[in-house]
């Protein structure tokens, strides 16, 4: 059996869930320490450091941070000499995005109340954005679009993009995407050294206000000891799908689906839920039968059996329980009529509606960010957006009128609060009468 499978009806049925659901990433025990030495020496000797992570990490070797810059015309260019179909490709799924992202924008507002006051709120984007795309094993083009595009149709002044790239050889990918998106500067260093050059600055990198952007546990570790110092998007775990599925449902296309999640990793999380055992019984005949032709089939063996599972439930109030405990980064409602299950969902990333609409076109073209919340963070944050790339500041005008009952009600509760001061502030405006 490569996909453990049980029931929810089995008297150990909770002691499974719960495994699931503790998936943790093996981490050696001083990858804290590790980087707080590297975002100390960064901050310390800048240019200097990251030279040398650079020469040590990506082996190859510059003089001057200023080299490891890839100019606008190269960027350019990248794009120009792309293969047709990828160019096309790449336009189509960055124009969806983009116009998927338009939607969330958001207006300044006021209104006035009934002593004359004016109160509202002014919406303002951030200066400057840092963005890390991972390059170290794979190259992800997809990265660049559903971080840089969002921030751009945000209003970001300036987006700085940096890249690890073993060897010294961007991806022409990575760079194609970068100019399409309108990264304004692209650097080729990666690593813990990457993220605390953007949050602290060094002789040649600018320091940025927040960063976005992926990354393996060194990364993930950096932006989570830098947070404070700058804004993060949020701390990634690894990717994860949860399916909900009927008798409807193609068992082929569900196991493709489960692969699809399981070939990001070792770590990645693969889940179908369904009230049918025949349909788990045939998602598990496809799995066995498909699998020998996957490219990446240890890496999908190894997610499935230590993370994935095949789980019958009861009925559908059984089904949206567990969607709901587990707040799933993916979630596909690969069932008849999905809309009845909606409603019920309340903690998802992102929900995947029907047999048409797989986990895997939104990586790619949809049109939402593929920056999710993972292992269970649904429950209090949401997809990657505009409004991740804007500030509000709150507007208030009192007026004469309103001073006059507000200043009193303020002063009241500092009194109570000791703190005369407040009081005093508030009450000056008061008229003598």
């Amino acid at each position: 059996m490569i996909l453990p499978r049980f029931s929810l009806a089995d008297p150990q049925a909770e002691q499974y869930l719960q495994q699931l659901q503790q998936r943790q990433s093996v981490q050696q025990v001083d990858l804290q320490q590790r980087v707080e030495a590297v975002i100390k020496s960064i901050q310390t000797r800048g240019d200097q450091a990251l030279l040398e992570y650079t020469r040590q990490w990506d082996g190859f070797s510059v003089e001057r941070v200023l080299q490891l810059e890839i100019p606008t015309a190269t960027l350019a260019k990248a794009y120009e000499q792309l293969p047709p179909l990828q160019r096309q490709s790449l336009d189509t799924a960055a124009e969806r995005i983009r116009r998927y992202h338009q939607y969330q924008m958001t207006q300044d507002w006021s209104f006035v109340d009934d002593l004359g006051n004016r109160l509202g709120q002014r919406i303002t984007p951030l200066d400057r954005v840092g963005l890390y795309v991972p390059g170290g094993k794979a190259a992800y083009p997809s990265s660049v679009l559903m971080n840089a595009i969002p921030a751009k149709v945000a209003g970001v002044g300036e987006l700085i993009m940096v890249v690890p790239t073993p060897g010294g050889q961007p991806n022409s990918l990575v760079m194609a995407s970068a100019w399409l998106t309108g990264v304004n500067r692209v650097f080729t260093i990666g690593g813990a050294q990457a993220i605390a050059a953007l949050a602290y600055g060094t002789q040649t990198i600018p320091r940025v206000d927040k960063i976005v952007g992926p990354g393996n546990a060194y990364v993930a570790t950096a932006k989570k000891l830098v947070f404070g110092q700058v804004g993060i998007d949020m701390i990634a775990g690894p990717s994860e799908v949860l399916i909900v599925a009927d008798d409807s449902a193609n068992a082929d296309w569900l196991a493709l689906d489960l692969f699809a999640q399981a070939e990001h990793d070792e770590m990645a999380q693969s889940i179908l839920v369904s009230p049918s055992e025949l349909l788990i019984q045939a998602v598990d005949e496809a799995i066995h039968r498909l699998l020998p032709s996957q490219p990446r089939r240890n890496i999908i063996e190894q997610s499935l059996a230590n993370h994935g599972a095949l789980i019958q439930v009861r009925n559908w109030e059984q089904a949206i329980a567990l969607v709901n405990r587990f707040a799933p980064e993916h979630l596909q409602l690969s069932v008849a009529e999905p809309e009845n299950l909606l409603p019920g969902i309340r903690h998802a990333g992102a929900i995947f509606m029907g047999h048409h609409t797989p986990e895997a076109l939104g990586d790619y073209c949809l049109g939402p960010s593929h920056v999710l919340p993972t292992a269970g963070s649904a429950r209090f944050s949401s997809p990657l957006g505009v409004y991740d790339f804007q500030k509000r500041s709150s507007v208030m005008y009192c007026s004469p009128q309103g001073v006059q009952q507000l200043a009193e009600i303020a002063g009241n509760m500092a009194d109570s609060e000791q703190l005369a001061a407040h009081a005093a502030s508030a009450r000056a405006r008061l008229q003598l009468t």
